[in-house]
């Protein structure tokens, strides 16, 4: 907000009322601008919340429930809702058949999301020159992992090949756990390792 005199933002809220209709909230500031010392009234609206439908991911199970949010405000990919469940991030936004980055929370129908309150569970591979071992690991979820890693995992020492995240695939930089849907390894003819996840695996299968 800026002052209607001056024009500077340096604004101090002085006293505000809360006025509520059937589908709206109406909040009347009184301000000061801090630069000129003009006062002023402001008045800004938003819609009452409503419930939207909520999928929460654990790992391997999924909880339909529903989160009251104002359809005034926007919501992204990436941001941090509070549920009954706890905290959870978004992960996809459907709006009619679409699946969206963002969107006004009145136009959404479902809303994806992950619990951050819980481990993430990833995938990791381990390639045996055409057998594959598959592990379930639960991680940490600022755990990170880079391409180029040494790793210790079960009776394999392996390097970090390609990291397949929710977005897309990292063969540099790294990533954290929190978003990490697969690693892919190699083994290497190594002793030493940067670190051991041995103790994390949950599931192994070998597949062909």
């Amino acid at each position: 907000m800026e002052c209607p005199i001056c024009g500077s933002d340096d604004i101090v809220i002085l006293n505000s009322k809360q006025k509520s209709s059937k589908k709206k909230i109406m909040e009347e500031y009184l301000l000061r601008c801090e630069s000129c010392g003009h006062v002023f009234k402001d008045m800004f609206s938003a819609k009452k919340p409503e419930p939207y439908r909520l999928i929460i991911s654990e790992q391997d199970k999924s909880h339909k429930t529903t989160i009251e949010l104002s359809p005034s405000d926007e919501l992204r990919v990436g941001d941090v809702l509070l549920s009954e469940l706890g905290q959870v991030e978004v992960t996809s936004i459907e709006v009619g058949d679409k699946r969206v980055k963002k969107s006004k929370i009145e136009d959404i129908n479902t809303i994806w999301a992950n619990s951050v309150e819980i481990p993430a569970r990833i995938g990791f591979s381990v390639d045996l020159h055409g057998d594959v071992d598959s592990y379930k690991l639960d991680l940490d979820r600022d755990f990170e992992i880079a391409p180029g890693d040494v790793v210790k995992i079960d009776k394999h020492i392996v390097k970090v090949h390609v990291i397949k995240t929710q977005e897309r695939k990292l063969t540099s930089g790294f990533a954290k756990a929190g978003i990490i849907k697969r690693v892919y390894s190699k083994p290497v003819k190594f002793n030493n390792f940067d670190y051991d996840l041995t103790k994390d695996i949950v599931k192994k299968t070998h597949r062909e």
